[in-house]
């Protein structure tokens, strides 16, 4: 049963970012308004950036369970990210990737990822929210405490441009304010619960740039992808190259701690053919960088487990500020996609302002957020120098039967189909355990080892190239973020 907006009943949704517009989506048809409280003065209207979105900077993977569920709660949203310039990559034959066990096979079609800018994701996604009639937005309020008591959250209050404090009451209030919520602090003030937060830091800073794709290499170019091995006990360092809008490529060095890159342009390549294989290197070598480097930290994975507290009824926390994941594995954005459709099915069994419904909510949001958590912190526990929890036995023995999964990825397509429903985060990770899997796992790969990566002729005359000349003064039209 789908139930309609009674009354006046209100959403205030904290944050305008991705997390908090796919939550007035979600929220729109069974409310009467939805409104959206951003600390930005202004919003842009084009695939702009933000300055309160450092991050943007760096390379994202929207992964098909993710872009599914957003044209999902905003139908159309694709065909205007293709339009706009994005592309559809079409995963595993789209991605040259070599994992800790090897080259990955370049398999048919099983799944895809939108590769895009994140400025060009987020107005794909604002532009179709704000677009609907019950819901708006009001910029530069900065939200200051929640409104209520231990027991019920009846609004927020929130400070103004010109200083002014006022209340904004609402049914729901929803905190989709990111990895600097202040949750925790707005909770303490009201009397509200204690929250167990959990926190694994492998200490990852991210270098990203933007370069010229080569031509011939603009459209239905595959993603690049050295990852680490967090056996080698070792900093782990990667290195991706996503096509994007206008022709670009995105570039996203990461390193744990010990092996971080720097935003020193000199050292860009380097550290990209230091990796555990130099061919993303070998393409940047013949590619034209056209941005300045930008560096970023905040990649800790932390958790709150709200959905286990007392929480107060009209209260629920999504997207980072409930869960945030290090950036490296590309499920931020798709866990508070998934998060959102799970606020909208929930809506619809239970009004919003019924004491339940928040309870509820909370349980079903934290879900794909929780599956995106064990795939992060079951690799980042490992790095030299990672702060957290220690593995144990239970991580260890996951750990050994994730990398013979991936070892028989290899030669298997069955294994990488589940590995890939998984990463995608169209089914849950109870799948790596279904008896076919198991059996799969237990006979090993079916095919031997690559020796390379299985490019095209396309790809690879463009490595036949030359490199191009790198050099003081020479122009590279570069754009500065």
């Amino acid at each position: 049963m789908t139930h309609q907006p009674t009354g006046n009943t209100r959403a205030v949704i904290l944050g305008g970012s991705l997390a908090g517009t796919l939550a007035a989506a979600a929220l729109a048809p069974h409310v009467a308004e939805v409104l959206i409280l951003e600390r930005d003065k202004t919003l842009p209207e084009t695939a702009a950036p933000r300055p309160r979105l450092p991050q943007a900077a760096h390379a994202h993977m929207l992964w098909s369970g993710g872009a599914d569920a957003i044209e999902d709660l905003l139908p159309g949203t694709t065909d205007r990210w293709l339009g706009a310039g994005a592309h559809r990559i079409p995963i595993p034959n789209g991605m040259v990737s070599y994992s800790a066990a090897g080259w990955y096979r370049r398999w048919s079609e099983t799944h895809y990822l939108i590769g895009a800018s994140r400025d060009l994701i987020d107005w794909g996604v604002r532009t179709a929210a704000l677009a609907i009639p019950n819901v708006r937005v009001r910029t530069g309020m900065t939200v200051t405490s929640l409104v209520g008591h231990a027991s019920k959250v009846t609004g927020v209050r929130v400070r103004g441009e010109e200083q002014e404090e006022s209340v904004m009451d609402a049914d729901l209030v929803v905190d989709a304010t990111g990895r600097g919520s202040k949750v925790l602090e707005w909770l303490m003030q009201i009397g509200g619960p204690v929250v167990n937060e959990t926190v694994v830091d492998a200490g990852v800073r991210y270098a990203s740039r933007r370069y010229r794709a080569p031509e011939g290499a603009e459209a239905n170019w595959p993603v690049i992808h050295i990852q680490a091995d967090p056996r080698e006990g070792k900093p782990g360092q990667v290195v991706s190259i996503i096509s994007i809008e206008d022709g670009q490529w995105h570039v996203s060095l990461s390193g744990t701690r010990g092996g971080e890159p720097t935003a020193d342009e000199a050292l860009f390549e380097e550290f990209a053919r230091g990796v555990r294989h130099p061919l993303a290197a070998d393409f940047l070598a013949r590619a034209e960088p056209i941005s300045d480097v930008a560096v970023y930290g905040r990649t800790a994975n932390r958790q709150r487990r709200f959905e286990k507290a007392a929480m107060p009824t009209g209260f629920v926390v999504l997207g980072d500020a409930a869960t945030s994941l290090n950036p490296v594995y590309g499920h931020g954005m798709s866990a508070a996609a998934l998060g959102a459709v799970a606020l909208r099915d929930t809506a619809a069994k239970t009004p919003v302002n019924a004491p339940k419904f928040a309870a509820q909510a909370q349980k079903a949001v934290a879900r794909p957020a929780a599956a995106a958590w064990l795939l992060a912190v079951g690799q980042d526990r490992f790095y030299p120098g990672a702060i957290g929890k220690t593995p144990n036995l239970a991580d260890k023995l996951a750990a050994r039967y994730v990398h013979r999964l991936s070892h028989t990825a290899i030669g298997n397509f069955l294994v990488v189909k589940a590995l890939t429903d998984v990463m995608t985060m169209k089914k849950p990770a109870s799948v790596l355990g279904k008896p076919g899997v198991l059996v799969a796992a237990a006979r090993g790969r079916r095919r031997p080892l690559l020796k390379g990566p299985e490019l095209t002729k396309r790809e690879q005359s463009i490595l036949d190239r030359e490199p191009l000349l790198r050099g003081p003064g020479k122009d590279t039209g570069r754009i500065s973020r």
